[in-house]
């Protein structure tokens, strides 16, 4: 798919992982986020999620949020992308602050930006069909359509340890409004949710630029205008400078979901993504999930071999496994 005119890619990688944290630790203790790792072998989940974006975006328009915590592992895995597309933050402070900082850097290089927000640590195993639906996210709509869109998956299952989008229901169109958003229901809950046509939330969104900072300005814009003086300050764009550092030992935490999304329903659309084997990777059973629909795939059995690169979830699954098997 070619990439469109103006459209800029952001990659959230300054997560720390804690969910997984008992698949990715060590032998020797370190425990190394989800995003850095790969799933059976070859790339990390991060280097994959940048083969991701090259479908919609240019190279020089694929930008990566991290964390300065992490360098040891994002400075090799980043290599390929331009120094000032990678953007460190001091600390982690919430998802809203992870992806308010690289929205204003991008807005400041090209305030007509149309972006789209990729988590890093997601696995999909028909990319070409969520490629296709993200395409289609990312071109403008006609007014007076909102100007962000959600990409809602259809569920495989009521499952409760993800979010759920409602969409309103207009029949005869393949995107909607949303309704409201419904973050991790109990087993009944989830299953109603199912049944009246609720998607998963991928966190995945395309938006214009400008229309994603007026959400920011409406909820929190002591924050927004604090940071983009300290960008202005700042000797490099997107570099972890002295202004950014200081700004982030006061920013409180604030999560996108709830601290900015929710509430302001009425500025989103969802666009509704057919079964394209995507997994946040959240929890060793979907992780082990994710290696099983792989193998049914390939009729082979999955890798569970460490390369000794990266730390690879297939061989630390399998070696918790034999663990368990053996206690």
């Amino acid at each position: 798919m070619k990439e469109s005119n103006g459209v800029w890619a952001i990659i959230l990688a300054a997560g720390d992982g804690r969910r997984l944290r008992r698949l990715t630790t060590t032998r020797s203790g370190l425990a190394i986020p989800k995003q850095f790792c790969s799933l059976e072998r070859g790339p990390s989940l991060l280097q994959e999620a940048i083969e991701r974006a090259a479908r919609i975006a240019a190279r020089e328009r694929i930008c990566t949020i991290v964390a300065a915590q992490h360098e040891r592992w994002w400075r090799e895995q980043l290599r390929e992308l331009p120094r000032d597309n990678i953007i460190v933050q001091p600390d982690n402070r919430g998802t809203a602050n992870g992806v308010l900082l690289p929205l204003l850097t991008i807005l400041e290089r090209d305030p007509q930006a149309r972006v789209v927000l990729l988590p890093s640590d997601h696995h999909v195993r028909d990319e070409w069909r969520l490629a296709r639906s993200l395409g289609f996210a990312a071109v403008p709509p006609e007014p007076p359509y909102p100007q962000i869109v959600l990409l809602g998956l259809e569920p495989r299952c009521a499952d409760t340890q993800l979010g759920y989008i409602v969409p309103h229901p207009e029949a005869g169109r393949i995107d909607h409004g949303v309704e409201r958003f419904v973050e991790k229901p109990d087993a009944v809950a989830a299953a109603a949710l199912v049944e009246q046509g609720a998607l998963w939330n991928t966190f995945i969104i395309a938006a214009d630029g400008q229309a994603l900072l007026r959400l920011f300005e409406r909820r929190c814009p002591d924050f927004v205008a604090a940071m983009r003086g300290a960008l202005r300050a700042a000797p490099g764009v997107g570099a972890a400078d002295e202004a950014l550092a200081a700004l982030y030992q006061l920013l409180p935490e604030l999560d996108f979901s709830r601290s900015v999304l929710q509430g302001q329903e009425a500025c989103l659309r969802v666009l509704s993504v057919p079964e394209c084997g995507w997994s946040d990777l959240g929890t060793p059973a979907r992780v082990a999930e994710a290696l099983d629909a792989l193998r049914r795939r390939d009729g082979r059995p999955v890798r569970a071999l460490d390369t000794g690169v990266l730390l690879s979830l297939a061989a630390q699954h399998h070696q918790m496994s034999a663990a368990a098997a053996r206690q």
